[in-house]
């Protein structure tokens, strides 16, 4: 029995759909059909109840299902400390990166990494909508917190994100200007919807008060905030580094500045209950050395975090 087509298995388990799992593993589905029926036969149950356009495991199927993933964990982790870093890491792998200002910084790691494993192939999935990691199959994500289910995840703490108020001198010239932050909620304010479908719009002040924030416009994507914001739509809340430019020319106006920001955080994050594979634990470990490095040499440009895990 081939751990390979145990693997392939998992998949067809994990996206509910043969077509689905070929599609993301990017094999033929004739090839994906041939090899789960040669295992059905090696193992002579049957795994799965067809269906014209979803597959169900059948009681057999569950129990193969349930028994094999800690065996691969295990395999897994087994060859991880046989080889330690003398083998090359080779296959593929699918990172999910929620868009954040570090963005091109997580990607250039990214690339340092794959520049050190040739036989490594990528995708980057860069996306503010929900991915479900495991039906599709994605290996790491780089997530901000609140947008995971953090019963389902391990979490490495990648960053903070320092979060101020910002609006344009044309919103500030029809509008008030609030003088404190009690006053935000009578404003407009431009919302952030996470990739779970929660919108921040509730906001820490002191240790047990909250202001809840108003607006007309929600959206996904720090660029349509930031546009949103210059062409004086509302008050919006963005990470100063990836402003900037726009406070050093005049076209925004930070409010607030004696007060503390908020601070979010970023988070490298893959599934607790699948195997993790050899690429995914060299890439973990890579990063973690990147940002140790970097926040030895250059801590001050973003928030580097200390690397702990934290697996909830």
């Amino acid at each position: 029995m081939k751990t390979e087509d145990i693997a392939l298995f998992h998949r067809i388990v994990e996206t509910g759909s043969l077509v689905e799992a070929a599609d993301i593993l990017n094999l033929p589905k004739s090839t994906l059909s041939r090899r789960l029926q040669a295992l059905e036969d090696e193992l002579n149950v049957k795994l799965f109840h067809r269906q014209s356009r979803a597959m169900s495991l059948t009681a057999s199927g569950s129990h193969f299902y349930s028994k094999t993933t800690p065996l691969l964990a295990a395999l897994e982790q087994t060859r991880t400390e046989l080889t330690g870093h003398k083998s090359d890491v080779s296959g593929h792998l699918r990172i999910l990166i929620v868009p954040v200002p570090e963005q091109l910084w997580i990607t250039r790691v990214i690339f340092d990494f794959m520049d050190q494993n040739p036989e490594l192939s990528v995708e980057l999935i860069v996306s503010a909508e929900p991915q479900n990691m495991i039906r599709n199959n994605i290996d790491l994500a780089f997530l901000l917190e609140d947008t995971f289910n953090e019963t389902e995840m391990v979490a490495r703490h990648i960053c903070d994100e320092k979060i101020h108020f910002f609006a344009s001198p044309d919103y500030i010239k029809n509008s008030p200007v609030p003088i404190s932050l009690e006053e935000l909620p009578n404003h407009n304010s431009i919302l952030f919807r996470y990739p779970n479908g929660r919108i921040f719009n509730n906001f820490p002040i002191g240790e047990d008060k909250v202001l809840t924030l108003k607006g007309n416009l929600c959206v996904n994507n720090l660029e349509a905030i930031l546009e949103a914001t210059l062409t004086g739509r509302g008050i919006s809340m963005m990470p100063r580094p990836y402003v900037q430019e726009f406070i050093d020319n005049g076209q925004l106006i930070m409010l607030f500045e004696e007060i503390g920001p908020f601070e979010g955080k970023c988070y490298l994050v893959y599934p607790s209950r699948r195997f993790i594979s050899l690429a995914s634990q060299r890439f973990i470990d890579f990063m973690m050395n990147t940002l140790e490095q970097h926040k030895q040499s250059n801590a001050g440009n973003i928030g580097i975090a200390a690397h702990g895990l934290i697996h909830r």
